[in-house]
């Protein structure tokens, strides 16, 4: 299952917080130091990296006066200001020992749901990968609120991965990678090698663990991560940030941490957006029989088929299709209104004026696939 990263190729590696401080809560220095040793061997291998790095606010908070990590959004956001100069300046001294340049960039999810602004995040992603230049991608925390924010960087790597075209993404925590169960719990937990991104356990490990496992994002983010990789064909790695040649390990297909892998083709790039990028605006659920249609039969989604609506979404938003028991089935560019889809619930589509989101503008879940 596990397979080697075509040299050329850049490999987006994402470190946490939890890799990159100390037990008091404070950027460790010998920690930046070793995530650019990590990428220097991969640009050295020959693969482009891409830094995806939490720390921001690691860094700031102690020259704040704050004895600890803060917790109001206030204080966090301009914790986030004054250590986004400090975590650079660190980066750029690391790197600068073996003759790289880095570049920082900043996103939220309103940046990257518009088309445009999703495009020129692309295009300048891959000029400094051209310019054998280390972007560094961090969430803008300094104005990200909740309606506009990722909310971890396991996320923003994996879209990050899906904007640069990678051959892996490599997500450093501070465990060796996904076990079967709570390794601090129990005994009988293991280490998962490798899986597919569709199989089970991953589901069931999403719904017993709790936050924090691994990092500060856990492990339902790793696989969600892991997950949206999956959509553009992306394998995935999950491995301890304390293994010296982890990366490198990584890349070149050799047994480290957990291999997560993809889908064996990629959906078009504007699927992805559509998937990962567009901020849903609202849930349609659907019944059994348009469950069938859309994820067995690749048909669109139908009047006919909805049984409710949940939000305020307008004609060509984003919305979630649930199933009849709440799970996600898909993600899609409604046609319609919220108010238009409440007004056509269960009619034949060629009285309610076609269909409410069209197969072209849909993105069947992961786990359905």
């Amino acid at each position: 299952m596990r397979r080697a990263v075509a040299l050329g190729d850049p490999v987006v590696v994402k470190v946490g917080s939890s890799s990159l401080t100390n037990t008091d809560g404070r950027l460790d220095t010998s920690s930046v130091e070793s995530v650019a040793s990590h990428l220097a061997d991969l640009r050295e291998r020959g693969n482009p990296p891409v830094l995806v790095s939490s720390g921001a606010i690691a860094a700031g908070f102690a020259d704040l006066g704050f004895s600890k990590r803060p917790t109001e959004i206030a204080d966090l956001q301009v914790a986030a200001a004054v250590g986004q100069l400090q975590l650079m300046a660190r980066y750029a001294e690391a790197f600068g020992r073996f003759d790289i340049q880095v570049g920082q960039i900043l996103l939220t999810k309103d940046v990257l749901g518009s088309r445009t602004q999703y495009l020129n995040a692309r295009a300048a992603l891959a000029a400094m990968v051209k310019l054998g230049i280390v972007p560094i991608v961090n969430e803008n925390d300094t104005v990200a609120v909740d309606e506009v924010a990722f909310g971890d960087n396991d996320q923003l790597a994996a879209i990050t991965a899906h904007l640069v075209n990678a051959g892996m993404l490599v997500i450093l925590t501070d465990t060796d990678g996904l076990y079967s169960g709570d390794p601090g719990l129990s005994d009988d937990a293991e280490l998962l090698v490798a899986v597919r991104h569709s199989d089970e356990i991953l589901d069931r490990i999403r719904e017993t663990s709790a936050k924090g496992v691994l990092g500060s994002g856990g492990v339902v983010t790793k696989i969600a991560a892991a997950r949206m990789a999956a959509f553009s064909g992306i394998p995935t790695v999950i491995a301890s940030s304390r293994v010296s040649d982890a990366v490198v390990a990584a890349v070149t297909g050799r047994d480290v941490g957990t291999w997560i892998d993809p889908r064996s083709s990629s959906l078009p790039a504007r699927k992805l957006w559509i998937a990962f990028a567009l901020p849903s605006s609202g849930t349609i659920t659907v019944d059994d029989g348009a469950v069938t249609a859309l994820v067995a039969n690749g048909r669109s989604l139908l009047p006919v088929g909805v049984i409710d609506v949940e939000g305020s979404f307008q004609r060509f938003q984003a919305v979630e299709i649930a199933g009849p028991d709440g799970s996600l089935i898909a993600k899609g560019i409604s046609r319609l209104s919220a108010l238009e889809v409440l007004a056509v619930v269960g009619a034949h589509s060629s009285s309610a004026g076609g269909e409410v989101v069209h197969r072209d503008d849909l993105v069947i879940a992961v786990n359905r696939r």
